[in-house]
């Protein structure tokens, strides 16, 4: 099978952000390119370079005031007197339906959820190349393909049509579903992501051709703490198709392959005729971040499972942070869902 991946994900690298107020290391590293690297070729799928597909699948999920912003925010931001080295927002509007600030301090709260998603000179051209590996992947399943990987650095899960958070900025998995809702009438977009997928919900939230579900650690004290909880079930003609499984943290193999056959009866009651997954290994056991407590074998059960629903499948990366694991991990998913012999 297939992988894509451009080295310009590598270039996005801004130092720091705010977590509970204080300055730390950048933890969505350059570095995790090459563990995810290592663990996809490892599970015998072949790395291709993605081509530039533009703005149009971007813009079919992201709005044009949210993307023009993206692309020159820190060239702006450099022209401010004693600007922080990356954008990093320190006012947020309390409503978003009254008037747009014209300043970039003012944009940069309007569009940045929190403080963990820096803004970099290199982030715009990233964030695109990771995008466009998403697109890739997916037109390699509408081709035929049963699977393809899309290895998406920066990742995307977080980021809303005109919002980007959590160390997202494009949201790959939901340009990959739009890529694929022009052939399939109905896309489901599965996130096994440690944090919940709350972009991509936004996204999707008010739409009935694309079905979003979450497994992630319950967001009561966990990021992103104002979503991702079981009551959201989408609105208008969206409602009830959307569907969170939030786990109690440090749930383990059997929690989590439990709320996954959970999550599968709702994606067989819908019927779709392709499958997005928004991998996030985050979910593991020794991960940084420490929510819950997947396992390396875990994960090849996981991509098992997933394989049985038997839909060609996308799969976008999203978290999973430096860990000894990180590219086994990736392995044993890959492996559990196909590697070489799917």
């Amino acid at each position: 099978m297939k992988a894509f991946y451009a080295q310009e994900q590598k270039r996005h690298d801004p130092r720091a952000f705010l977590s509970s107020g204080a300055a730390q290391p950048n933890p969505e590293k350059p570095e995790r390119v090459e563990r995810l690297l290592a663990g996809a070729k490892s599970a015998g799928y072949t790395i291709e370079r993605p081509g530039n597909h533009g703005l149009g699948p971007v813009s079919a999920v992201h709005t044009p005031e949210y993307l023009d912003f993206l692309e020159h925010i820190f060239e702006r931001w450099q022209r401010i007197d004693g600007a922080s080295a990356e954008v990093i927002p320190n006012i947020h509007p309390i409503a978003r339906n009254g008037s747009y600030p014209a300043s970039a301090v003012g944009q940069a709260g309007y569009h940045m959820a929190d403080t963990a998603c820096p803004i970099s000179g290199e982030t715009w051209q990233s964030a695109l190349w990771s995008a466009w590996s998403a697109v890739e992947a997916a037109e390699t399943v509408m081709a035929g393909a049963s699977g393809a990987y899309a290895l998406c650095r920066p990742p995307g899960h977080h980021a809303f049509a005109d919002v980007a958070g959590g160390f997202c900025f494009i949201n790959n998995s939901a340009v990959a579903a739009q890529v694929l809702r022009r052939q399939a009438a109905r896309v489901a977009i599965l996130d096994v992501d440690l944090h919940h997928g709350n972009g991509t919900q936004g996204i999707f939230y008010a739409r009935s051709d694309v079905l979003t579900v979450s497994l992630h650690a319950d967001p009561v004290r966990f990021y992103p703490f104002f979503w991702g909880h079981a009551d959201e079930r989408g609105e208008g003609p969206g409602l009830g198709y959307n569907f969170n499984l939030p786990l109690p943290r440090k749930s383990a193999d059997a929690a989590f392959l439990e709320a996954l056959g959970v999550a599968f009866q709702r994606i067989r009651a819908f019927s779709p005729d392709v499958l997005v997954v928004a991998l996030g290994l985050d979910a593991f056991e020794g991960d940084p971040f420490g929510g819950l407590s997947v396992t390396t074998p875990g994960f090849s059960r996981i991509g098992e499972a997933i394989a049985g629903l038997d839909l060609p499948t996308v799969i976008v990366q999203e978290g999973g942070y430096l860990c000894d694991e990180l590219g086994d991990n990736l392995t044993a998913f890959l492996t559990g869902f196909g590697g070489k012999a799917r």
